[in-house]
């Protein structure tokens, strides 16, 4: 099973362009949406999951207020169903794919046994996939039933926030480090 998923991983270093125009065409929708229907959906205040450094429970509070009911099911139906069900896992994937790419053109990291190129990529990429998930869950719960909404429940969908934004910048700044280092070479 680990030899099918290292051979499976170390694959996706071939599809690095195209799951990069991907990840980034899914961005850029999400994005536009986020600008151009979901602001005025909550009055120009941002989306939960958009605010890099959190929020707290009376901006969570005064977000889910500015959207009511319609605007809420709203946003899960058209941003935690579809968009933010796809992107963190296609995210995830190009982050991935790139770091195999830029890593193997690095004599250390081409030195490396194949499953322990696969397992660093992985143990980079994964802890953000999972948090972003997590806080998906989070913010669509607090959603679809806005009576589990108090300080506590906001205040952890908040953490969860920064956890996923802390989280994805350590498999970006590596792609950084890596694409540098290759382009130094």
């Amino acid at each position: 099973m680990w030899r099918g998923l290292t051979v499976a991983v170390l694959r996706l270093s071939r599809h690095a362009a195209a799951l990069s125009i991907a990840s980034a065409t899914v961005f850029i929708a999400m994005t536009a949406l986020e600008f151009f229907y979901f602001r005025r959906l909550s009055s120009g205040l941002p989306s939960l999951d958009m605010r890099v450094t959190g929020f707290t429970p009376d901006q969570g509070m005064a977000w889910l207020t500015a959207l009511g009911r319609r605007g809420g099911e709203i946003i899960i139906v058209w941003h935690y169903l579809t968009f933010d069900l796809l992107f963190p896992a296609l995210l995830s994937l190009t982050l991935l794919s790139l770091i195999l790419a830029f890593g193997r053109r690095l004599r250390n990291f081409r030195a490396l046994p194949a499953q322990l190129q696969a397992l660093s990529a992985l143990v980079l990429v994964l802890p953000y996939t999972l948090a972003d998930y997590a806080q998906n869950f989070a913010i669509a719960r607090l959603l679809s039933d806005f009576q589990l909404a108090n300080p506590d429940s906001l205040s952890f969908a908040s953490s969860l926030t920064v956890t996923k934004f802390a989280l994805l910048a350590v498999p970006v700044a590596v792609v950084a480090v890596f694409a540098l280092a290759v382009r130094r070479r």
